[in-house]
C-alpha cells in the first residue's frame, strides 16, 4: 500500500485550504495511506494578510498525526520538517500549491526529501498574481512530477506548462457546513418570512465580485421578496468602498450584511437561512463555496468562469450567467422566485452533492501518484488504474 505525506495548513488554522488539506490527509489515514502531516505554525506571515487573524481552531478537527514543526517563512525550521519528512518514510510527497508565499519552503522541502512529488494544484498562480507571484509558482509547480486538480480547466493551464505529465481531476467533494435550525437562523439574520434569501459567502475579494452582485441587486424590484446575505471578510482596502455602497438607497434594508470573518461554529446558520448561494465570481479556479453550498443542500447561481462552470449544472443544481454581466446576474436571481423552481434546483444540489466523496477523492489521489511511481521509477507494486469516483466524471491522464 502507498505511503504519502501531506504537507499543508491544518488546525488551528482556517480557509479552504487548511479544510480541503486536512480532509484528504484524514481520508488518507483512514485508507491506511497516510505517512505523516507535516503542518506550519502559521499560514500567512503578518505582514501579508490583511485579515484579523488567520485562526479558527473550530475550522478543522485535529488529526493526531499532524505536527506543527515549521514556519513557512523561517528557514531554520526548514530542517526540521525535512526529520519529520524523512522519518515517515513516504513513498511521495503531497503538496499544496495556491500561494507563492509557501513557495520557497516547499521547493526546499521537496529538495531535502527527493521523494517523487504530486502538487495539488488550488491555484496554479496567485489570484490577481504578480510576476513575482507567477514566477513562483512555475518554481514551485515545476518541482512536481504529477499534479491533482480540481477542475479541467485548472489541469489545462497545468498540462500546457509542464507537457507530458501525468494529471488527475477530481472535484472537490460536497462540504456541508455545521448543521443550524433554519427558522431561528432566519428570525436571527432578519430574514422575513416569504423572503427568498441569497447568499454570498467567504472572504471579499476584487476577483469575487461582490460589485457587480451589488449592482445586480440593486436593479432587481424593491418589491421583489428577496433579501441578499453578505457574510464575509473583506481584503485589504475593499471595507470602506463596499461599506458606502451598501449604505446607498437602492440596496439600504435588502441586504443583510457581516463584514467580519464566519467562525466554522456560525457559518451553519448563514446557510440555514439560505434559499441559495450567489458566487459572481469574475475568475475562478475553483470555489470551495460551490462545496459547502452544494454540501448543504442549496443551489448555486454561479457565473461561467474555471471550475464553477464544471461544478454547476444550469439548470439542474443551479444556474450560470457570464461573469461581470449584471444585468444576466439580476435575471438568473429573479428567477429563482419563480413557483417550484427553488425546490427543483434544490433537488440537484443534493443530488450532485453526493457524485464525489473524500474516499474517492482520496483514492484518484493515490492513483495518480502510482501512475507517477510506474513512470518515473519503474515500480509496478502499485495500483495499475484510475479508480473512478461514483460518478464516473473524475479522470486521470498518463
Amino acid at each position: 500500500m502507498l505511503r504519502l505525506l501531506v504537507v499543508g495548513p491544518a488546525w488551528p488554522l482556517r480557509g479552504g485550504i487548511a479544510r480541503t488539506t486536512t480532509q484528504l490527509a484524514q481520508a488518507l489515514a483512514a485508507a491506511g495511506s497516510l505517512a505523516g502531516f507535516l503542518t506550519p505554525k502559521r499560514q500567512y506571515p503578518r505582514w501579508l494578510y490583511p485579515g484579523a487573524s488567520d485562526v479558527d481552531p473550530d475550522a478543522c478537527p485535529r488529526l493526531p498525526q499532524a505536527r506543527r514543526c515549521f514556519g513557512v517563512l523561517e528557514p531554520w525550521s526548514w530542517r526540521t520538517a525535512a526529520r519529520y519528512g524523512r522519518a515517515a518514510a513516504a513513498d511521495a510527497l503531497v503538496l499544496p500549491y495556491w500561494t507563492w508565499v509557501w513557495a520557497p519552503f516547499e521547493r526546499c522541502l521537496a529538495r531535502r526529501l527527493g521523494l517523487p512529488v504530486v502538487a495539488v494544484v488550488h491555484n496554479p498562480a496567485d489570484h490577481e498574481a504578480t510576476r513575482l507571484a507567477r514566477l513562483s509558482a512555475t518554481w514551485v509547480l515545476d518541482r512536481a512530477g504529477a499534479y491533482f486538480c480540481h477542475a479541467r480547466a485548472v489541469e489545462r493551464q497545468v498540462s500546457e506548462r509542464f507537457p507530458g505529465r501525468p494529471t488527475a481531476v477530481h472535484p472537490l467533494p460536497a462540504d456541508a457546513p455545521p448543521r443550524a435550525e433554519r427558522s431561528l437562523a432566519r428570525a436571527r439574520l432578519g430574514v422575513a418570512d416569504g423572503t427568498v434569501a441569497v447568499l454570498f459567502f467567504g472572504l471579499i475579494r476584487p476577483y469575487k465580485g461582490v460589485g457587480v452582485l451589488l449592482e445586480a441587486f440593486a436593479g432587481l424590484p424593491r418589491e421583489l421578496p428577496m433579501t441578499l446575505l453578505l457574510a464575509g471578510e473583506p481584503w485589504k482596502d475593499e471595507r470602506s468602498a463596499l461599506t458606502e455602497r451598501l449604505a446607498k438607497p437602492d440596496l439600504a434594508g435588502r441586504v443583510r450584511a457581516r463584514l467580519e470573518w464566519i467562525p466554522e461554529q456560525e457559518a451553519g446558520e448563514w446557510f440555514a437561512a439560505a434559499d441559495a448561494t450567489v458566487l459572481p465570481y469574475l475568475a475562478a479556479t475553483g470555489s470551495a463555496v460551490a462545496a459547502q453550498a452544494l454540501g448543504a443542500g442549496l443551489p448555486v447561481v454561479g457565473t461561467q468562469v474555471g471550475g464553477i462552470a464544471e461544478v454547476i449544472e444550469d439548470g439542474s443544481n443551479g444556474l450560470l450567467v457570464p461573469p461581470a454581466d449584471p444585468a444576466a446576474l439580476a435575471d438568473a436571481l429573479f428567477r429563482l422566485t419563480a413557483p417550484g423552481a427553488l425546490a427543483r434546483l434544490a433537488t440537484g444540489a443534493s443530488v450532485a452533492a453526493g457524485r464525489f466523496t473524500w474516499r474517492s477523492y482520496a483514492d484518484a489521489l493515490a492513483a495518480l501518484v502510482g501512475v507517477l511511481l510506474r513512470k518515473t521509477m519503474g515500480r509496478h507494486d502499485v495500483p495499475a488504474g484510475y479508480t473512478e469516483a461514483k460518478s464516473g466524471d473524475a479522470t486521470c491522464s498518463k
